[in-house]
């Protein structure tokens, strides 16, 4: 019966993950892309300087009024970065590499431009369609949008169930690969079980504003700490990275040939690649984010989108692409030697002696610990709105005491579940974005055209996305 269940299980997941959930994610992404004058290209500096270019400004003065919402713009996408930043970040990308050749890496970049586009629109819905919660913290999400901007609660309710339930599943993998890295370093898998009980239970019992708070310390760090590592082993491999630049761009539209221990792949191949590996890295359309980003402090839910596009290049266009770099500079793709999720670890540790490993190892582990702790978060707020603010904290210790499971392998029958739950999540949730895209395009008007509020109050003049507006 078991065996029967897994086949069906495995069979329905491969269908949902082919060509139907890339042509959902990358033809809804394209199409918002038209709808909305491509935005994420025209205002890319804009973005940028509304994101990380805010951080350095002065405070605000006395007289301007504290935005309405919960955590700071920037704590709301070092929550939702610490979801996205994961593990795969470090071992999934040499596996696309290794199946799809160095052309995925150029697909990769090109669902994330289309994504960044489709994370845009569900904040802005997200932001738009939030509520408070009886803490009186904002709360939304996919399900808040599909119940009070498209009027389905049944879509609401569906995503919100499936999406609870993906949680249980993915804190289980998320724990036992964080366990199975510290086994590495020698500590057995019940002690880090305990160890990740611990620390993401003091997180998310002090609520969204304490995690807010060490979100905004622990991704940025995290982040720098693996970026660095490879930056370095880039830079000593700086004459390699022309060569690679022209390979990736070669081998994205011709496949590539087998050499070494190396494959070879097709178009198609790398395509599937290319494109899976950016749409799971930066999770745009899977309903995510937007319940991290409803909780922000914002004037405007279109400032906060911005947000979402910042995320989805920080995860794939910076670090995605400094781990492809890392694997195709060194040359180690090619080699029969080392398992394709291994690849990393092994460029570390034949660059910087036994210290390469620990770095490794020590990055895996706390982009696993921010996964987790986040997408309890998330989790909770989805039984919060299902069942209520009581059912929600008894979620919690549900999702902890999945934790300790995961970590020392228990219930790896549920674990093969996870992917075909996150796919089935995204169908209403992209449903709800597409059907809503008129309500994004006008809030976008309303950000870029009211005088002195928004968009002109930073530019302090006539724009050009005004400008184009007062042509039509």
């Amino acid at each position: 019966m078991q065996t029967a269940i897994v086949d069906f299980v495995n069979t329905a997941t491969g269908y949902l993950w082919g060509p139907f959930m890339m042509i959902l994610l990358l033809g809804g992404g394209i199409f918002l892309t038209f709808r909305l004058k491509f935005i994420q290209f025209r205002f890319f500096g804009y973005m940028l300087k509304q994101t990380v270019g805010s951080l350095f400004k002065k405070n605000k003065t006395a007289s301007e009024k504290e935005p309405e919402g919960t955590l700071t713009p920037f704590q709301a996408v070092t929550t939702a970065l610490a979801s996205t930043v994961g593990a795969s970040n470090i071992v999934g990308v040499p596996v696309a590499i290794f199946f799809g050749g160095p052309g995925a890496v150029f697909w990769m970049w090109i669902t994330a431009l289309i994504g960044m586009i489709t994370k845009f629109s569900e904040i802005v819905l997200g932001v738009k369609y939030r509520e408070k919660n009886v803490d009186g913290d904002y709360v939304g999400g996919p399900m808040y949008y599909l119940k009070n901007g498209l009027k389905s609660k049944a879509l609401g309710n569906t995503y919100a169930f499936l999406f609870m339930l993906t949680i249980v599943s993915g804190v289980m993998v998320q724990a036992n690969s964080a366990a199975g890295t510290a086994l590495t370093l020698g500590l057995p898998t019940y002690a880090s079980g305990i160890i990740i009980i611990l620390l993401v239970g003091l997180i998310v019992i002090g609520g969204v504003k304490r995690i807010g708070k060490v979100s905004e310390v622990f991704v940025p760090f995290m982040a720098i700490f693996y970026v660095i590592g490879c930056l370095i082993i880039i830079i000593a491999n700086i004459t390699a990275v022309p060569t690679v630049f022209a390979l990736i761009f070669k081998s994205a539209f011709s496949g590539h040939a087998a050499a070494g221990g190396f494959l070879g792949s097709t178009i198609a191949m790398t395509l599937r690649w290319g494109i899976a590996r950016g749409a799971y890295s930066n999770e745009a359309g899977m309903g995510s984010a937007p319940i991290a980003h409803a909780t922000a402090k914002t004037d405007h839910p279109v400032r906060q989108g911005f947000w979402g596009m910042f995320e989805v290049f920080i995860d794939t266009l910076v670090i995605c692409t400094m781990t492809a770099l890392v694997i195709l500079t060194s040359g180690i793709w090619k080699t029969t030697d080392v398992i394709a999720s291994g690849m990393t670890t092994k460029v570390f540790s034949d660059f910087y002696g036994p210290i390469g490993g620990y770095v490794v190892a020590i990055s895996v582990m706390l982009f696993v610990i921010s996964t987790i702790y986040v997408i309890l978060f998330y989790g909770e707020r989805l039984a919060e709105y299902l069942f209520g603010h009581t059912f929600s904290l008894v979620m919690r210790y549900v999702y902890l005491a999945a934790c300790f499971a995961g970590a020392v392998g228990g219930l790896k029958f549920v674990w093969m579940f996870l992917d075909l739950l996150f796919g089935l999540s995204v169908i209403p949730n992209m449903i709800g974005v597409l059907a809503l895209s008129g309500v994004i395009v006008a809030q976008t008007k309303e950000y870029f055209t009211t005088e002195g509020k928004y968009y002109l109050k930073d530019v302090g003049s006539k724009g050009h996305y005004q400008k184009k507006v007062d042509k039509n």
